[in-house]
């Protein structure tokens, strides 16, 4: 290693006297001390002189090398385009907030994980599953090939592999990385570089002539935000760049994951699914992103998107991906308004009556309240439909079960005004609502910060107008178990910064609301007065519109 480091001291003129074979040799120790190579984990005094050493070399020749050395070191191989021709506009590019890893070479793993929620690894070239020992499998390129054993013989590695594994990654892509507990029950892929002479021994069942994308669906899987927020959201935006020329390969697979989200997906891909560990047959792709990126919670940020894509593009896809299903359901229900008309000829008066006395006096505002049984409902539920109809609100209650359809859903809230809900993960349907409409949320003790951060924050994002309702003791169940003064009702948050567990037992599980409706019909009021300014600027506009539709 001395003798490849020696011209570090020599100045100008000791780099313009290399010759060829020793400038490609001190590329090449460069190129292999980046991280493309897998090595072992040296000693504290060995990483730092390491660290020296990398640091001078790659400073110096940027500060001595001659125009054209550079010219020489770039044919050596592509891995030096990046300072070539080809990208004469990187400098002009530097600017745009691309993630890492965004241009990897052929026969090249790139993993960036400096993200603290997820984990991203690019493999581009002749990329092939093996389901049977969880791995993806990429065979470099001959030229690749070469270059990685020729520097194979100028590092020291005792944990070279065999059998022509150049680079070998590991990664869960999931995306919370950082919470330990979930993130032990993802499975965990291989990600192995190899010899592009053993591909000729594994070979392909199924060729694709698109992308992959590699993900799981398990951890908290089963709960509507971390199925939107871990799931659905990086889906999009990872995937959204590829205008739906993508195959989406799945662990931990699971049915009625797909077919709840099926009209999604649809919109994504044009491609079925791949169960990753049910399918046990080789497949073979040009390029494959292992996990998914995340950007924040229940949100799209533009600036890192292609064409500026945002939280409300996202909510225009649902339209699309929706509408279809809500027709069908319209036309079945205007079936049904027929054929019991056919059998009751006598409600025809009654119906047309009816839509004339609506057609005379302007639609009410719609307000759907989410319910809940258990766990944080609001008790007086009754009392609340009561105050918001006398307000002036056309008011409908909504019970989400695991079973209901999401179009059905999505048909319910895209067409209200308004919606109250007390937190918890039926919160993540504000997805639902339309910019401009309102969305109420009722904030129990110990969920001040969760509240804000999961929901509040993305639904203004989205356009919501946003009204927290932070209810008072008196109007907690845990009025009646605690004392006045006890920490839990006058304190919360020296109980919730304890952990996650008090919140979840005492505040989540625990707790049902009875709402002090004095009180919060001023929230009713200021959302109805809201929504009549929204409609009315609304008609106002179109009415006054001469290309509008």
């Amino acid at each position: 290693m001395v003798h490849h480091l020696r011209y570090h001291h020599q100045g100008k003129k000791g780099w313009e006297n290399m010759d060829k074979d020793e400038e490609a040799q001190t590329f090449l120790l460069v190129w292999a001390n980046s991280g493309y190579c897998k090595r072992k984990r040296p000693k504290l005094a060995s990483f730092l002189l390491l660290s020296l050493v990398c640091c001078s070399l790659i400073l110096a020749p940027l500060l001595f090398i001659s125009s054209s050395t550079w010219v020489h070191l770039c044919k050596l191989h592509p891995l030096m385009d990046s300072f070539g021709g080809q990208n004469e506009g990187l400098a002009a590019d530097m600017s745009v907030n691309v993630p890492p890893c965004s241009s990897v070479s052929d026969g090249k793993i790139c993993c960036d994980r400096v993200h603290f929620r997820t984990d991203v690894c690019i493999m581009k070239g002749d990329v092939r599953t093996h389901s049977a020992s969880s791995s993806i499998f990429l065979y470099g390129s001959r030229n690749s090939n070469r270059f990685i054993s020729y520097v194979s013989h100028l590092v020291d590695d005792d944990n070279e592999k065999e059998h022509g594994e150049f680079q070998h990654e590991k990664i869960k892509p999931y995306t919370r990385k950082w919470e330990t507990s979930v993130m032990d029950t993802i499975d965990e892929l291989d990600l192995i570089l190899m010899s592009e002479n053993l591909g000729v021994h594994h070979h392909c069942d199924v060729n694709h002539d698109v992308p992959a994308i590699v993900f799981s669906t398990g951890g908290y899987t089963g709960n509507l935000y971390h199925e939107f927020n871990d799931g659905i959201l990086p889906l999009y935006i990872t995937s959204q760049h590829l205008n739906k020329k993508v195959v989406f390969v799945m662990l931990e697979y699971h049915n009625w994951w797909i077919m709840k989200y099926g009209d999604i997906l649809s919109h994504l891909s044009e491609y079925p699914a791949i169960d990753f560990t049910g399918d046990n047959r080789t497949h073979c792709f040009p390029k494959a992103i292992v996990g998914l990126r995340i950007h924040d919670e229940l949100t799209v940020d533009s600036s890192l998107m292609t064409g500026n894509k945002s939280i409300v593009d996202f909510r225009n896809l649902l339209d699309r991906a929706y509408w279809p299903r809500i027709r069908g359901l319209i036309q079945d229900e205007e079936r049904d308004e027929q054929e019991k008309l056919l059998v009751s000829p006598t409600s025809v008066f009654s119906l047309e009556t009816t839509r004339k006395v609506q057609g005379d006096h302007p639609r009410k505002p719609k307000l759907v309240i989410l319910s809940r049984n258990g766990s944080r409902a609001i008790t007086n539920e009754n009392l609340l439909v009561e105050a918001a109809e006398r307000i002036g609100f056309q008011v409908e209650i909504l019970r989400p079960e695991r079973t209901t359809e999401l179009a059905k859903i999505y048909r319910a809230l895209n067409s209200s005004d308004a919606m109250v809900g007390v937190h918890g993960a039926a919160m993540t349907h504000f997805l639902f609502m339309r910019p401009g409409s309102v969305f109420i949320q009722v904030i129990p003790l110990g969920t001040d910060w969760a509240a804000e951060t999961y929901y509040g924050e993305p639904a203004r994002k989205l356009g919501l107008k946003y009204i927290g309702y932070k209810i008072l003791p008196q109007e907690s169940s845990l009025y009646d178990i605690y004392e006045k003064n006890d920490p839990v009702l006058r304190n919360p948050r020296s109980l919730t910064k304890r952990g996650w567990e008090y919140t979840k037992k005492i505040y989540l599980g625990g707790q049902t609301v009875r709402l002090d409706l004095k009180r919060f019909q001023k929230r009713l009021i200021q959302a109805y007065d809201h929504t009549i300014r929204t409609n009315q600027d609304f008609h106002h506009h179109h009415s006054n519109c001469k290309h509008c539709f």
